[in-house]
């Protein structure tokens, strides 16, 4: 397993990270996730530590704090050789008080997640998203506060975009306080919108990309083929709408480059768009799930081995889309302006 610095920090992490969101499997949308207990994510996190995979993703949301909890079961008794990275900022509650990024919500949020994961630390604790409603000084003064009482050791973003975090790393600067490091974003072969703001600020600021659904919310996995019925079992039956939209042509084009590139390697789907994310600039970790020891096994094929420069031109080609204003604008003046390499 191949280990990368998380942006301009020291801290380095596998380039795959487990996610767990299928933890837990509490409420209709989670539940579609997934529903592994205690016992099975033991095996899970044995399997990704024989792997060298040692980082592990979860969220106050997922499953309602239950994710947290079965991931910290799990890691029991095994702590010094995990890495933890946990989010907060969507409401927890029906208190007022409990959802986005004020001093009030991320001390009880840190310390819930701290409690629940079994843990008297966090590797990396991220802000869910961004709260328009209060100010990054705020935020950020109570991060440091969590950063200096060793409960959380480094700072990170998800759903930001770019002027959120540009904002958010002045401040930063400003006032001295822990810079962001990574930014978990969604990212893949059928959403390459991170490409054309967060990746350029990402290299030029020092932050890097935890990419989570880098399948495609669950249409890369190999089993979507044109003209042919959603599987019985997939996720997409209960959560199709709640994911990142995808236009049906565009997807199928995708999948037959991917066909075409796996017909070439004897790698899967799945292996390939995991490959070719960690090709990218700024990506230092692709976030994969899995419900069984069988998923999770062809998930982690994705490493030790690369596409060829053609075989990631293909791809790149099959999904191409223009870009939005002042994106595509931008490429007119590549001589001052380059793309990220």
């Amino acid at each position: 397993m191949e280990y990368r610095h998380l942006g301009a920090s020291g801290f380095k992490v596998p380039v795959l990270s487990f996610g767990t969101g299928t933890f837990g499997g509490k409420g209709e949308f989670f539940g579609a996730w997934g529903s592994t207990d205690v016992a099975e994510a033991k095996r899970l996190v044995d399997i990704c530590l024989d792997a060298g995979l040692t980082m592990f993703d979860s969220a106050d949301v997922y499953s309602d704090g239950a994710a947290e909890s079965v991931l910290g079961g799990a890691i029991k008794g095994r702590r010094d050789r995990v890495l933890i990275s946990t989010k907060a900022t969507f409401r927890a509650s029906e208190n007022p008080n409990d959802v986005g990024s004020s001093r009030f919500h991320l001390l009880k949020a840190c310390d819930a997640a701290l409690k629940r994961l079994g843990t008297d630390y966090i590797d990396l604790f991220q802000l869910h998203g961004f709260d328009a409603l209060t100010p990054p000084e705020e935020t950020l003064s109570t991060l440091d506060d969590l950063v200096r009482a060793g409960k959380i050791r480094y700072v990170g973003v998800s759903n930001f975009s770019g002027w959120h975090l540009m904002k958010s790393l002045a401040v930063a600067d400003r006032y001295g306080y822990p810079r962001y490091i990574a930014n978990q974003a969604y990212y893949s072969l059928i959403g390459r919108d991170y490409e054309w703001e967060l990746m350029p600020l990402g290299l030029d600021q020092g932050v890097g990309a935890v990419v989570w659904s880098p399948l495609g919310w669950g249409r890369l996995t190999g089993k979507l083929r044109r003209g042919a019925p959603l599987p019985a079992q997939s996720r997409l039956h209960a959560t199709a709408d709640k994911g990142p939209p995808v236009a049906d042509e565009y997807l199928y084009r995708v999948i037959d480059a991917l066909d075409e590139v796996a017909a070439e390697t004897g790698k899967s789907v799945p292996q390939i768009a995991l490959n070719w994310l960690l090709q990218r600039p700024t990506v230092a970790t692709v976030v994969i799930g899995a419900r069984n020891e069988e998923q999770l096994r062809q998930n982690l094929g994705a490493v030790g081995w690369n596409l060829t420069p053609a075989q990631v031109a293909k791809l790149d080609a099959a999904s191409e889309v223009a870009p939005a204003y002042p994106y595509w604008h931008q490429r007119g003046s590549a001589e001052i302006n380059p793309p990220p390499v």
